[in-house]
């Protein structure tokens, strides 16, 4: 053969590696070429036909799959390619882009066949079926009180046009006092006197300010608009307490082989009651499954702290260190360096959904007088308030990270004790510089305590 037709090749590294094409209707597999005349078949995306792709692979001697995240048509194909005993590797897309040219079906399949092959795909990080199960329903825990929300915004809006000005004496209408008003209006009653007796003793606003605000124009057809409102946002709040308790279940699963912790439960640091709160104690399940208080770190509450169990599980060794963690989490500066000059190092976009949690509780907490929001509070006024966000989270996650993996205690020392830690690392930092130009650093006498 001349030396022209010759094709050099990366060594391979998975001789018995598959690739699919992930697609809505059909998914087209590409084995080696060495396993017989037909090493490309399209199947069609029926559960019948998947399983029959799962037995021509362990036919074929398939041991491992790589195959895009499209959408969620993957999810199907991955759990039976794993019942079959294969390894399904998820890659992401820009790991699988094909080279200029012809873009077909099965040139993809092809493509992501000899990659993974050649060792070239990374997998993309799964977690174990109970987590999967319970981000799952956190997830539509999630998706329904966004629908709820939706309702509360038409409960308003019936309340606008009836100018009852609900809203400027109560802090939320779906509290104790609100829900209490608008029930009675739906059931007739629009005497504001009445109506004002339904308030809550620890609402801030007085009766009189009350009544004041309930004299509006209860038309019947405003009325039946907010009636509509109450029953819908009625009914996602039961499926809201199905999917509660469905987690509830999961977690007991999940910590029906730990052990029991040594030591009490420590005090929680906020007794204020979130909204949305699910209805049981979640803080107390979290510590027996990791047996770790982990709502002692500032800016994560007892939701948070089950977002992230649901999202990256329980076992944390899956990332080798704090560092790949907070990269997978994309909370990482980036990297893109050519001829030696940084071209850029912005964090890259994310679809993680934690990660806009801990973007939250990154601001949340630069509010508060504690070592992290000191950390907040100087970067802010260094490089700016959304690059401050993003290291404040990162320091979260990392915290997260060593009580998981390590069971660090968390331990705030302090805003001033951190002022302090600063101040002594910038005097540590001047004095080497100092040696080097042969220079001494001496404090002001004034200054010396």
């Amino acid at each position: 053969m001349n030396k022209s037709k010759q094709v050099q090749s990366l060594p391979v590294i998975n001789p018995n590696a598959a690739g699919i094409d992930i697609g809505a209707s059909f998914h087209v597999v590409a084995v080696p070429p060495d396993r017989g005349d037909e090493s490309v078949r399209t199947f069609k995306a029926f559960t019948g036909d998947i399983e029959k792709m799962a037995d021509w692979l362990v036919r074929k001697g398939i041991t491992s799959v790589a195959m895009e995240s499209t959408g969620v048509y993957w999810v199907a194909v991955y759990e039976i390619l794993e019942q079959r005993g294969i390894e399904a590797v998820l890659s992401n897309a820009r790991d699988t882009r094909s080279v200029p040219g012809r873009k077909t079906d099965v040139n993809d399949a092809q493509w992501i066949q000899r990659l993974h092959a050649c060792g070239l795909l990374r997998a993309s990080f799964r977690p174990e079926s109970l987590i999967v199960e319970l981000r799952t329903y956190l997830r539509v825990r999630e998706r329904l009180l966004d629908y709820a929300a939706v309702h509360i915004q038409h409960m308003q809006k019936a309340l606008t046009f009836m100018n009852v000005q609900l809203n400027l004496v109560v802090a939320d209408i779906t509290g104790v006092t609100g829900m209490r008003i608008v029930r009675a209006i739906i059931n007739g009653e629009s005497n504001p006197v009445t109506l004002s007796e339904f308030r809550d003793p620890r609402c801030r606003a007085s009766k009189a300010t009350i009544q004041a605000a309930l004299e509006g124009n209860y038309q019947p057809e405003h009325v039946f608009a907010l009636r509509q409102a109450i029953v819908m946002y009625d009914a996602y709040q039961v499926q809201v307490h199905e999917c509660d308790t469905e987690i509830e279940q999961v977690i007991i699963k999940l910590s029906a082989n730990k052990k029991l912790p040594g030591t009490p439960m420590p005090k929680a640091k906020h007794r204020t009651k979130q909204p949305n709160r699910l209805n049981f104690d979640v803080r107390e399940k979290l510590y027996h499954l990791v047996g770790a208080d982990l709502t002692q770190i500032h800016g994560l509450g007892p939701y948070l702290a089950l977002r992230m169990i649901s999202e990256c599980g329980t076992d944390m060794s899956k990332w080798p260190t704090s560092k790949h963690f907070t990269s997978w989490l994309t909370l990482c500066p980036g990297s893109k360096i050519s001829g030696g000059k940084i071209l850029s190092a912005h964090s890259r976009k994310s679809s993680n959904r934690i990660v806009a949690h801990l973007r939250l509780a990154a601001t949340t907490v630069g509010r508060t007088s504690t070592a992290l929001g000191a950390f907040y509070r100087r970067l802010s006024a260094r490089i700016g308030k959304a690059k401050a966000v993003t290291a404040t989270a990162r320091k979260i996650a990392i915290l997260f990270y060593n009580a998981m993996r390590y069971g660090m205690q968390y331990k705030d020392p302090g805003a001033d004790q951190y002022e302090r830690n600063y101040l002594d690392r910038v005097i540590r930092n001047l004095k080497r510089k100092a040696d080097e130009f042969g220079l001494v650093v001496q404090a002001k006498p004034e200054c010396v305590s």
